[in-house]
């Protein structure tokens, strides 16, 4: 995020009357307080037709937001308090009504705008040095532990909400869900280190864990699913459920990390970490009840460890407990004039959802919904960031260019094809053993950078080379106005897409295909005060 033109109010509390009267010494306590934040006004609209909708919604208005944020930091010495508070609202357009009437959001307490709409303290923590070494942080806060774009890899302390703009937003702390913990910083400068811990004892709401997608079905649901609410049934919310208590990774159960991070002789920035967290994403478990009223016209049911835990009739989506170790690396190769990084995370029996050889309980959300097996996973990272001159080429910036690269690529070491894994409940196509995605991002300058364009790009190598592009112009106006326009692209090059009828979809379709005919048109207006 970028940061915002400070408005500091400081005060000087001084006690020479305390000094006259006991004969202390005068002394001077600093206090100061600290206000930014934003207002924040963004459009996106449809550039395809949704194949879910009875008419034709191309150029149709899928979202108006307003979005209000407020930081303010409260200094008094070495102690500092910060509060973040944001406030998100939604016109509901007539395209998110005609989602509303297909079933999206199936409630009978309210529509889609109240799906979307938030208030809340999003951050409230104060910092505290303890020693001239170690330091700590408490409250509700953000702690990011990685290095990769798009993609999350050893980020993995906290969840993302996506519901209502998918993985598209740049700033990610905009995402991320904050948690309540305690983080502690030990500082080891004669090998220039540094020791960070972090607990979570278990305080936050239910709906702080894990990623949150539209399952709702709303205007970000994975197609075709637009319309579609998985969670409800006639507005009683119990078809398939989020299960926040289920015994292997209830919402309120203590998670816990620790990362040493260090600069080598050489030069080379590197971490070590491990985490006890909450699988980030959520995955199926089947239904009991489901099993008794179908079987055996349907596929086997495995739930989690034998552990059904409180499902809706469809069964419930749960967030296990993993543990995952990792390691970052990052420096500068004077050969290439560019910094390299690369991260890596081994999450040990990370969840799946499988399909049974039986066939599949359509009723429960189809493919995968068999039940869950334990696979060990390895994400891996490349990156390269490069500073281009371009100032002489037809491009004419004004000044040189930044330029990423990364290669994300997913490993299961322990891989079989008879164990059926699908890559996403739902969808036909399977899990495979190697599983890579190369982006790549070129950032220009113009007008002493006054004018912004970035064009973002990526292709899923091993999804038959599907692709996204987003092109993007951002104008500054002063040090206040920030006026962003953005396309949303995808072309599942490749991949046979899902049709409205088609319940068990594509074995083709995989991430990119997931946003077929979804193409929009972003912009959005931000007064930074």
């Amino acid at each position: 995020m970028q940061r915002n033109r400070k408005s500091p109010l400081a005060l000087m509390l001084a006690a020479p009357m305390a000094a006259a009267i006991g004969g202390l010494p005068a002394t001077a306590a600093a206090f100061e307080v600290e206000v930014e934040g934003y207002v924040r006004q963004g459009f996106s609209m449809n550039l395809q037709n949704p194949r879910e909708t009875p008419t034709n919604d191309a150029y149709q208005l899928s979202m108006s937001r307003s979005t209000m944020r407020l930081d303010t930091q409260i200094s008094f010495d070495d102690i500092s308090f910060t509060i973040i508070a944001r406030g998100d609202r939604e016109y509901r357009t007539s395209y998110l009504k005609r989602l509303e009437r297909l079933g999206a959001f199936d409630s009978s307490s309210g529509d889609l705008g109240d799906y979307y709409n938030n208030a809340e303290i999003r951050e409230a923590y104060f910092d505290l040095p303890l020693t001239r070494r170690i330091s700590t942080r408490v409250g509700k806060q953000q702690l990011a532990w990685g290095e990769t774009d798009f993609f999350q890899a050893n980020d993995l302390i906290h969840g993302f909400d996506f519901s209502w703009r998918s993985f598209l937003e740049a700033e990610n702390e905009e995402l991320r869900k904050p948690l309540i913990m305690a983080t502690f910083d030990i500082d080891v400068p004669e090998v220039d280190g540094n020791l960070q811990l972090f607990f979570r004892p278990g305080f936050d709401r239910k709906q702080d864990i894990g990623n949150t997608y539209d399952i709702e079905g709303g205007r970000w649901a994975l197609q075709p699913n637009k319309g579609v609410d998985f969670q409800g049934s006639g507005g009683s919310r119990n078809f398939i459920p989020y299960d926040f208590e289920h015994p292997e990774g209830r919402f309120d159960e203590q998670t816990f990390g620790l990362r040493w991070s260090a600069l080598t002789p050489g030069g080379i920035d590197y971490s070590l970490m491990y985490l006890r967290h909450h699988n980030p994403d959520p995955v199926h478990n089947p239904s009991g009840q489901l099993q008794r009223d179908l079987d055996p016209f349907v596929g086997d049911f495995n739930p989690y460890k034998g552990r059904v835990g409180d499902p809706g009739f469809g069964g419930s989506f749960i967030f296990p407990i993993v543990d995952t170790i990792g390691a970052t690396a990052s420096g500068y190769a004077a050969w290439a004039d560019a910094v390299f990084s690369t991260e890596i995370a081994y999450t040990f029996d990370k969840p799946y959802n499988f399909s049974s050889n039986r066939g599949q309980p359509i009723f429960a959300g189809g493919e995968g919904s068999s039940g869950i097996k334990e696979e060990d996973t390895m994400s891996i990272m490349l990156r390269m960031d490069k500073i281009v001159d371009l100032t002489g080429t037809f491009l004419r910036t004004s000044r040189p260019s930044f330029a990423s690269i990364q290669v994300f690529n997913t490993w299961l070491p322990g891989y079989s094809r008879s164990d059926n894994l699908v890559e996403l409940v739902g969808y036909e196509a399977r899990q495979q053993r190697w599983s890579t995605f190369v982006t790549g991002i070129l950032a220009l300058n113009y007008n002493n950078d006054r004018i912004n364009p970035q064009l973002a790009v990526g292709t899923d190598v091993t999804g038959g080379g599907s692709l996204f592009v987003i092109p993007s112009v951002e104008f500054a106006y002063g040090d206040n106005w920030r006026v962003l326009v953005e396309a949303d692209l995808f072309f599942p090059l490749g991949n046979r897409k899902k049709s409205a009828d088609d319940l068990d979809g594509s074995k083709d379709t995989r991430v990119i295909g997931y946003f077929d005919r979804n193409n929009q048109l972003y912009a959005r207006f931000t007064y930074n005060f």
